[in-house]
């Protein structure tokens, strides 16, 4: 088995500990952490690969616990908007893919920010001015709605008689008619409209977005909705193709998507795909994904108290509480893990109270539930995390005080509510576990980018979208801050404890599985999270980036 000893730069072991030291990989395992007197140049073993960290830092391979890689992959074939921020970028963008796409019948992407537009959304009348001849479909970054043109809601059938589904809302103009913009469940009147991708295009998209993710060293993730949902085609299909091809490099946990137009009379389907995946050994569908409410800029976050400006709006509920509380019962008996989307203080609410639920009809199964997102918190509740041992996984990278938050999301919430905005901190010290997740393409993958945030609550100069005059300088709640090492650690270890690999992954310790991530920087200070770069990433003792065509490293993902 081959032999590899990386050398010469920081050791990142856990808990906020960095150590100058060596590692010694045998095959796919850990084989040795040498420190002090061993990790002399005199005392080092030999290897048949000695790698140089030129004095950067060795992280065990960071793991992302909610992330959306086939809707990422996807955007990034299409439309792709995430790399700018500003209103004539956008447009110049749509105008050049469909001069370059003639033949398209229909055009998709995504990846804006409302905060360039009036009024926080942009309309079908800017697309028609650039594109009037088909349907245009672009998803917002956080992928709770779409912009669309004329051509799509004439195709889709939406006019000022179109009533809103329950579940989500037509924006219109003072006479009625739709102005562009569908949110939530309102998605699905246009979701037809574009041909569907191919078994190839699928998993073709998902293998880019692999290449990305391992570009900032991630190994293992956790697909936050896999099955036919409302935010894109089902994932699991080019999850096994790359499988069975040898082109799936990472640990992946799969969580399927909670139809919420039916009931428990699914969980038997759900059990089915985790036990036949786990026959496989490959891929873990051992989680579901259940959506609770859509997000606060949208008002169809689920909140206690109405919008402020807005007195009689609550958001929306996805899922009523007792529907909630009987469908977590059912998957905590079967040992499905729930991963449930809450940003509102209502929704949070509402997923604690169904884990508190399921605890006292059956005890505590050791499921390691967790809740995404976490915008806003009620005070009395922080508490519960920890003692319903529900995990807090945190969206990191949008706790600053960037344009999009204080123009649109801030005013929403009012100055009481501003107070429990992302109260990481607050988690942390009740003793909630703290895992991190991107969500991207709703933000960066990078999670030494989520980290800075998480530990400065200030945006990272190298993101496009840390757009405003405070993002920078002012941070967003400083008392909510995260220790270094709890912030690290959450893409880490406490994220393989989510994603089930804790013990094998998401550490340097001999015995555990070779999954690694060389940084080219010193990274006990944070002010060079934002610069640095992933050099190398390992999964299983193999290098998966940069990746290599008959010997020679190719350039970045």
């Amino acid at each position: 088995m081959a032999t590899a000893l990386y050398a010469g730069g920081m050791l990142y072991l856990g808990a906020g500990r960095f150590e100058p030291g060596a590692v010694l990989v045998d095959g796919d395992r850990i084989a040795a952490v040498l420190l002090g007197d061993d990790a002399a140049p005199a005392a080092l073993p030999t290897a048949d690969e000695v790698v140089d960290l030129a004095g950067g830092t060795l992280l065990p391979g960071l793991q992302d616990a909610h992330v959306h890689p086939l809707l990422a992959g996807l955007q990034l074939r299409g439309i792709d908007l995430a790399p700018v921020h500003d209103r004539a970028a956008y447009l110049e963008r749509i105008a050049a893919f469909a001069q370059a796409h003639p033949d398209a019948p229909v055009l998709t992407g995504g990846g804006w920010f409302g905060d360039v537009f009036d009024g926080g959304f942009p309309t079908a009348a800017e697309l028609d001015a650039i594109v009037d001849d088909r349907p245009v479909v672009l998803y917002s970054h956080d992928a709770h709605g779409v912009w669309v043109n004329g051509a799509a809601l004439a195709a889709a059938g939406i006019d000022a008689s179109t009533p809103d589904p329950v579940d989500g809302r037509i924006l219109r103009d003072a006479g009625g008619r739709a102005t562009g913009i569908l949110l939530e469940g309102a998605v699905a009147l246009v979701d037809r409209l574009a041909p569907e991708p191919t078994p190839e295009d699928l998993a073709d998209a998902l293998a880019l977005a692999q290449r990305r993710l391992h570009a900032v060293g991630i190994t293992a993730w956790q697909d936050a909705a896999v099955g036919e949902s409302d935010i894109g085609p089902d994932a699991l299909p080019a999850y096994e193709s790359l499988a069975r091809d040898g082109r799936l490099t990472a640990r992946v946990v799969l969580a399927q998507w909670w139809d919420r137009t039916r009931g428990v009379e699914q969980v038997p389907g759900l059990v089915a795909v985790r036990d036949r995946l786990a026959a496989g050994g490959v891929l873990d569908a051992g989680t579901v994904k259940v959506m609770i409410d859509g997000m606060v800029e949208n008002r169809t976050a689920a909140m206690l108290e109405p919008f402020t400006g807005h007195d009689d709006d609550r958001g929306i509920a996805f899922i009523d509480r007792q529907a909630l509380v009987d469908l977590t019962i059912a998957l905590d008996a079967v040992d499905l893990q729930v991963h449930f989307h809450a940003v509102g203080d209502a929704a949070t609410r509402a997923a604690l109270d169904a884990v508190e639920a399921a605890i006292a009809q059956h005890g505590r199964r050791g499921n390691r539930h967790h809740v995404a997102h976490l915008d806003v918190v009620a005070p009395v509740d922080v508490p519960r995390f920890a003692e319903l041992e529900v995990s807090a996984n945190v969206t990191a990278l949008w706790a600053r005080r960037d344009e999009e938050i204080v123009t649109r999301k801030l005013p929403l919430l009012g100055p009481e509510r501003a107070l429990q905005h992302f109260p990481l901190g607050s988690l942390h010290r009740s003793g909630a576990r703290i895992v991190g997740g991107s969500d991207w393409p709703v933000t960066d993958p990078n999670p030494l980018w989520s980290v800075q945030t998480a530990v400065t609550r200030l945006g990272v100069a190298e993101d496009p979208h840390a757009i405003g005059a405070e993002v920078l300088h002012e941070p967003l709640l400083p008392e909510e801050a995260l220790p270094l090492g709890v912030a690290l650690d959450a893409y880490l270890e406490a994220a393989a404890f989510a994603n089930r690999l804790d013990g094998v992954a998401g550490v340097l310790r001999a015995g555990a599985l070779a999954d690694l991530a060389w940084v080219d920087a010193d990274l006990r200070d944070v002010a060079a999270y934002g610069s640095a770069r992933v050099l190398r990433t390992v999964v299983g003792g193999a290098v998966v980036y940069p990746e290599t065509v008959d010997g020679e490293a190719e350039g970045d993902a």
